[in-house]
Formats: C-alpha cells, structure tokens, sequence
C-alpha cells in the first residue's frame, strides 16, 4: 500500500493543538505521508502499537553515513562533530558507546545529585518572591535542568545562557533555518574548545570523565567525544524544561488539579508520568530509515523511506490508555512512550524525573497561590517538530509560604 502526501506537518495550526488532528489520524490512517518542515517526505507512526514496534524493529536504522544529519545545510566537520552519538547508531555501535558512559547515569549516582537539585530549586524560587508577575520557563523550567547538566559536566555558569539560544535554534530545526548552521557551528566550536580544556586540566566533572573513560582498551573518538556532549547538553535540559512548563501549564489550567496535587504530594510520582503522557516534553522520535521493506500498521514501508514516530500521539492512543483525553494523575498503569523504548530508550529519563520531582514538590509547597497571568489560548507553543513546549509561562507567583 502506498499514499500520496497528505498534510504539511510544518502546519502552525498542527503546532498549537496537534491532539485532535493526531486522533483523526489514528482513526484513519494511523501510518500515512507527510511533508516535515525541512520538504522531506515521511512516513508519520501514530498509533501506540505500531510505534512500540517501529522504535525497535531493527530493519528501521537510526545510523546516518558518517558526518550526515538530518539537515543537509551544515558542514560536514560539523556534521561529523554532532553526529556521532548513541541517539544516531545501530548496534554494535550503539551498544559501545551506551555502555560506555552509562556508568554515569546509573540510579546510585542521579540519586546522589538530589541535594544538589533541591538547592538550586530553592534559589531560583527564592528569586521570584515578590515578584508580581514571572515567566516560569525563564526564571524557573530553564535554569534548572540547564544548570545541573552543565555543572555535571563542567561547563562554566557565565556560558549558560548561549546554549540556551543555540539550543533553541537546534530544537526549532527547519522552523529556524536561517540561524541552524550558525547555532550548530557555535556549539561545536565551543565543546571542542571545552574538551581540550578540560583534556589538558581534567576534573571531576562528567566530561572529564567522558575524556578519560576507557573499556577493555576502548574508548571515544575525538567526534564521537562531542558529539557525546553535544547530545548530554541538548537531551539533558531540553525535556526537562518542557516537562516542567507543560506540567506546570496542565495543573495552572484546571486549579483542582493544583489544588489536589497540592493536598497530596503521594500523588506526585504518578503526576508526573502523566504529565509525561498526556502532553510529553517529545512530540516525536528522531529520524529512522528503513533498511528493506517492512510492513508498519498495515502499510508498506520500502527500503529508504523515512519514519518518523509520533509519541505525543501514540501516548493518546485509545486503544491502549483508558479515557486518553483525561489528564488522571493517579493513573496507575502508564507505560507512555515520552523516554521512547527499546535499545534508545532515554539514558537521562532517571535524571529528568528526579528535577521533575523536586521542581514540582517545591514549587507547590513555596507558592500555593500560583496563577496564570494569561489567558490558556494566548500561551505559545515552541516552533520545530521534534520538542512539545511552551514559549513562555507567564504567572503570578503570589505570596511565597513560610518555609
């Protein structure tokens, strides 16, 4: 079975409220063309189903010939410098380089960073008392994640603000095309700078230790070393940000649910995984290529085509989760898909739900009078495809609680 092109994915409308229009697709063809924002032509996975499948089926490949992304607008040193990292590798290759730095996501050492965590939260709340109006992602769903991933990897605090704006620029992909060869050429350039720092003065920070990391005589490749950092700084931050905005967002939008959530921290564990479903900080799995023909969903996928896994939907997906349209944080089976799954499922999804658990808790119990200082539908979605997040936050903090 073959389709013509259906829909324009880039469409802003799809942008704002993908979840009708996802549910439509399900319903009638769950496996169907599309045209992403760059003029590539896709196979789009709606379904639940049908994405677990496709996220492990070995016949879809996410490895890239050597120095190639998925825009062909960049360099190919660049290319090369970002590229070769476990997100865009098939095994054996992905199993080498997952096992050699998943010695520093095990539970023992993101457990160890809760104090850390709790301090940082506790500035930045600190730093919107008083304030009468704030935005959240900037002041608070930001700096977080951002700060503990860099200090996990020794980048210094005065650089911060620069990888937001590249990270913004990358996120955004061909919503932002102009300025992608820049934001690309700009991070590259300053993780090479920061590896060859940190090789000549090592410390005990992550990157050092990426650097020195060896197994059985093993090690990382010069590109393979920042592409590495490259994926840690933009995954470490980046869902974490929109899993604390979109959370933040749901519980502001109906107050009962701030209000329940407030009166029963318990709930906060299975809070979160909902909010991880119900609108994931990922709206779609990167880029897999078929090696031969497949059948997905009833249709015929040939060698060559690209797919593309929508997780937002598939985390929608009725015939999987009861009342799927129903934001229920005591929810008790939730096997979302928001990590992904299979051999790429999310190495830092430990550490997103520590932050998130942490922010959250905080938050909540610092300024019990939170408020949204607009209204829902002037609230603006990010550009691009690949991340579901908000622009800004925009809330009245009210009168912070006596700690």
């Amino acid at each position: 079975m073959t389709q013509d092109v259906r829909e324009d994915f880039a469409d802003p409308a799809l942008r704002t409220d993908p979840h009708p229009v996802y549910a439509q697709w399900r319903r009638e063809t769950p496996v169907r063309r599309v045209k992403l924002p760059n003029g590539v032509t896709a196979w789009l996975v709606t379904r639940y189903e049908d994405a677990r499948q496709a996220l492990t089926d070995p016949r879809l490949s996410k490895a890239l010939p050597v120095g190639q992304t998925t825009d062909s607008a960049l360099p190919p040193a660049v290319g090369a410098a970002v590229s070769r990292h476990m997100l865009s590798a098939d095994p054996p290759d992905h199993t080498r380089l997952r096992r050699l730095v998943s010695g520093a996501f095990t539970a023992r050492r993101i457990e160890a960073l809760r104090p850390r965590i709790e301090e940082i939260t506790d500035e930045l709340l600190a730093a919107m008392a008083g304030r009468e109006r704030v935005d959240l992602i900037d002041a608070f769903a930001f700096p977080l994640p951002i700060q503990v991933i860099c200090e996990l990897l020794g980048v210094p605090a005065a650089d911060r603000d620069s990888f937001r704006r590249w990270s913004n620029t990358i996120v955004a992909g061909a919503a932002a095309r102009d300025r992608l060869p820049g934001a690309m050429q700009a991070m590259v350039s300053y993780i090479r700078e920061l590896i060859a720092e940190r090789r000549a003065q090592p410390g005990e920070d992550l990157l050092s230790g990426l650097i020195g990391v060896r197994d059985a005589g093993d090690r990382l490749s010069e590109d393979e070393l920042s592409s590495m950092v490259f994926l840690l700084l933009i995954a470490g931050h980046e869902t974490t940000v929109n899993l604390i905005g979109n959370g933040v967002h749901l519980l502001l939008h109906e107050r009962t649910r701030w209000e329940r959530l407030r009166a029963d921290p318990a709930l906060l564990p299975s809070a979160i995984e909902e909010f991880l479903r119900y609108e994931g900080p990922v709206e779609t799995a990167t880029f897999r290529v078929a090696t031969r023909e497949l059948e997905l969903g009833g249709t015929t996928i040939r060698a060559g085509d690209p797919v593309l896994v929508v997780l937002l939907s598939a985390d929608r997906d009725q015939q999987r989760f009861p009342a799927p349209d129903e934001l229920r944080m005591d929810r008790a089976q939730n096997p979302h898909l928001a990590f992904g799954h299979g051999i790429h499922y999310c190495l830092g999804a430990p550490l997103a739900r520590l932050e998130a658990q942490v922010a959250f808790g905080r938050l909540l119990a610092r300024y019990p009078h939170m408020r949204l200082a607009v209204a829902p539908a002037e609230l603006t979605w990010r550009p691009g495809v690949l991340m579901r997040g908000l622009l800004e936050l925009p809330v009245v903090p009210g009168p912070a609680a006596r700690r």
